[in-house]
């Protein structure tokens, strides 16, 4: 079947429109499209790459009513499919409640991240603030054969089926959805086929921890104090531990109550690192605290002994100043670009016996949207493939190979002009090694105005793509991607065919 046109959704968004998170790579996308057979730019289509790369997107349909945050936009699932030497794709937004209702009104409805929530047409919503639209375009995971969309800052969770990109409702985790949503980050343990996760709000306990059991089922829910209102946005796991976050970049209290939510940096207070067991109660939950920073997200964690460690991107400027910075729209964003944040790869040692942590830089470089190998989440892990950023601006323009045991790193640059999405691992068919994979990534190359599919050899990713896929359009700079193996999207029925793949999902 050739490439076909499966809808395109009406955008009022002005043709002249400056703003560098609506244009450029960020350009957003209206179509909906349906490749069967991609065409191969260059290289072969590995024969042992067998599985799905999702990746999420911000796709803004309307004007924000203010202030247009990136965040903000709707979300719309990518696809690149790969068996037996072929590649298909698909991208489908994510048919949100907000999403009807803003294509009925053909406006935005809700205020944005940036934008304070009286302004709201809408006041009803979702998020820890409350008030904003419930998006879904932050993350995208996989879990019990079904992918998983999140929003930012607490929401639904959307149900997606993973071959077609269709949207197949809520997740109700049984009938026990929690009031509070799920923050995006839900974290899936293939080991035990559970999903750990975590929310917040404004109200104490201020977060609370879950985990749905291998049935789809909600088996553990505690409430988890903190001091007040926090902004968590990540957590990890190990074999045995749930390991959350308590960092001193939170919104500013005074603004707070005047209905403003304005994040201030409080080096004054330390970061802080709580540890339960996976199926821990309230009373269980350990403190560490180390050196004041903020951890956007974490790469891993495992345990060593009676110490945990913790890999993620530490923060070395978390509230960036706009001393020498003239362009207005680096200065409103300048807390997006991974060079004015300083982030860079961080490991906390947490000792179990005495409560101590030690921590140390792993490298130098700033990157961030860290991936390893899902084989080994919440076991030790040796290589993190993480991004660069371009200096200023919200865009990956690399990729960096780390070696966190040799210290040793191999980078990629895209080139001049093409932007990378969160570059997803997957293990070769019959891997034996944790970089026995390929890497997986979406590039947008601006001087072709086209996007591409790339696949490069785990073990050396510097040689170059294996493979170049040309997708139908364009893709829009997004934030996180996940890979699934073939193996546990099929285990629930017999045919690939999409049509029969959403009757033999389990609800």
């Amino acid at each position: 079947m050739p490439v076909e046109l499966l809808a395109r959704m009406l955008s009022t968004l002005p043709e002249d429109d400056d703003h560098p998170y609506r244009t450029g790579a960020w350009r957003p996308q209206t179509a909906e499209w349906r490749d069967d057979d991609l065409p191969v730019v260059s290289g072969t289509i590995p024969t042992d790459l067998d599985g799905l790369y999702l990746r999420n997107t911000e796709n803004p349909l309307h004007p924000a009513i203010t202030a247009y945050h990136p965040f903000d936009g709707d979300g719309m699932i990518h696809i690149v499919g790969f068996r037996d030497g072929k590649a298909f794709y698909r991208n489908r937004f994510v048919r949100t409640d907000g999403l009807a209702a803003e294509t009925q009104a053909q406006r935005s409805l809700w205020a944005g991240i940036s934008e304070p929530p009286a302004i709201g047409i809408r006041k009803d919503g979702v998020g820890a603030r409350g008030s904003l639209k419930d998006s879904s375009s932050t993350d995208v995971v996989v879990h019990r054969g079904t992918a998983l969309t999140s929003f930012y800052q607490c929401g639904d969770l959307y149900r997606l089926d993973p071959y077609t990109a269709e949207t197949l409702g809520k997740e109700t985790f049984g009938g026990h959805f929690p009031a509070q949503g799920v923050s995006a980050h839900p974290k899936v343990d293939e080991r035990t086929d559970e999903m750990l996760f975590f929310n917040y709000s404004r109200t104490a306990p201020y977060l609370n921890y879950g985990v749905v059991d291998g049935t789809g089922a909600l088996a553990h829910y505690v409430e988890i104090a903190l001091p007040g209102p926090r902004l968590p946005h990540d957590m990890t796991f190990t074999q045995n531990y749930a390991i959350l976050g308590d960092f001193p970049l939170f919104w500013d209290a005074d603004l707070m109550a005047k209905g403003l939510f304005v994040p201030r940096y409080h080096p004054e207070l330390p970061s802080r690192f709580g540890v339960l067991p996976r199926r821990g109660g309230s009373d269980e939950v350990r403190w560490f605290e180390a050196d004041p920073t903020y951890v956007l997200h974490f790469t891993n964690a495992y345990e060593d002994g009676d110490t945990l460690v913790v890999e993620g991107f530490h923060q070395g400027s978390p509230a960036p100043s706009v001393e020498g910075i003239t362009d207005r729209w680096q200065r409103t964003f300048r807390y997006l670009a991974l060079d004015a944040m300083q982030t860079r790869l961080h490991r906390w040692r947490l000792d179990l016996r005495t409560g101590a942590v030690t921590e140390e830089f792993l490298s130098d470089t700033f990157t961030e949207f860290g991936m390893v190998n899902t084989d080994v989440s919440g076991q030790r892990h040796r290589y993190v493939y993480a991004a660069t950023g371009m200096p200023g601006r919200f865009l990956f323009d690399g990729l960096v190979k780390h070696d966190v045991e040799t210290g040793t790193e191999e980078r990629i640059a895209f080139g001049p002009g093409v932007f990378g999405s969160e570059t997803a691992v997957a293990p070769r068919v019959g891997s034996t090694g944790e970089d026995d994979a390929y890497l997986v990534t979406i590039v947008s190359d601006l001087g072709a105005d086209a996007s591409f599919a790339h696949v490069y050899a785990a073990q050396s990713p510097s040689d170059g793509p294996v493979c170049v896929l040309r997708l139908p359009e364009r893709v829009s700079s997004g934030t996180h991607s996940t890979w699934v193996a073939g193996a546990q999207v099929r285990r629930w029925h017999e045919s690939d065919r999409a049509s029969e793949t959403v009757e033999a999902l389990p609800r």
